[in-house]
């Protein structure tokens, strides 16, 4: 380059290019910011959006429903079965997957193509403030990006400072009933639940989304069960709990329901449902019975 154009570049601020790591430590390098993206998670596409790159996003999976613009974004599949072919004839300068949904060889085979892949695994609540930090790096769009992550960081603090030194309250958290389905100490739900000063019944299983018995259910006991589902309505098996009299949740009537959208997906959204948690806890505490 002559030395016009070099401070040519300087001058415009021609971009150097862009190293972030992902959620798995991968390392992503783009020459210049990302201006055509595909998202492989509804919590990815929702995150973009989050920080103003929405419409970077060029194709999407199903279930990316939020906000309304997101639904009109071309779909490529589901997040565990997209169509490879379908991604690449979308020219993405950046693809953007998750770990604990997309199938790993697919997300190979883009990176083989040349195309840069980062892959999103936020298991604790502050994860998801990095992450939107990330998107913004690599989409330039870091100052709207820094400014929801502000933003989210101060509402988590004010959650966790509200919370602090409340009563513990053991939680069974259901993620699904054919078969139960719950959550482990490393999946972000259980981060919630022991924001909200609770304690996850099944904090000490290691994968993300153990498989447990309805007899372990009974055994563990727990003061508060909470459901999520697949929809914004009150799943009916919640209530198939009430039939065990015995079971402290059910005779205090502590089984509460929560869309899975509000604190399934690792988005700033997450502390929409974290808030109803806190409120559930707080009524299985009041609750109790009185000490006579």
């Amino acid at each position: 380059m002559s030395a016009m154009g070099l401070l040519l570049a300087v001058t415009f601020g021609a971009a150097p290019g862009l190293v972030v790591k992902d959620g798995t430590g991968h390392e992503v390098r783009l020459g210049t910011s990302a201006q055509r993206i595909v998202s492989l998670a509804p919590h990815l596409t929702e995150s973009l959006f989050a920080i103003g790159a929405g419409g970077l996003v060029v194709g999407t999976v199903d279930y990316s429903d939020y906000p309304e613009e997101a639904k009109r974004i071309p779909r490529v599949g589901g997040y565990n079965r997209f169509d490879l072919e379908t991604v690449i004839a979308l020219q993405p300068d950046l693809v953007v997957g998750w770990q604990s949904g997309n199938p790993t060889a697919l997300l190979e085979r883009l990176r083989a193509l040349g195309i840069p892949v980062f892959v999103s695994q936020p298991n604790h609540l502050e994860d998801v403030a990095d992450e939107l930090e990330r998107l913004g790096t690599l989409t330039g769009l870091s100052p709207s990006a820094e400014a929801a992550a502000r933003a989210f960081r101060e509402r988590l603090g004010g959650l966790r400072e509200r919370a602090a030194g409340r009563p513990v309250v053991r939680v069974f958290y259901q993620v699904w009933h054919r078969p139960i389905m719950t959550v482990g100490g490393g999946q972000m739900i259980s981060d919630v639940i022991h924001l909200c000063g609770g304690e996850n019944v099944f904090g000490s299983l290691g994968s993300l989304t153990p498989t447990v018995s309805e007899e372990a259910v009974l055994a563990a006991d727990p003061e508060a069960i909470i459901a999520s589902g697949m929809g914004e309505a009150r799943p009916e098996w919640l209530d198939t709990w009430k039939k065990w009299s015995r079971l402290t949740a059910s005779a205090r009537k502590n089984l509460f329901f929560i869309p899975p959208e509000l604190i399934q997906r690792h988005t700033p959204r997450v502390l929409d449902g974290a808030e109803r948690l806190c409120r559930f806890l707080e009524a299985a505490r009041e609750h109790r019975p009185t000490a006579r």
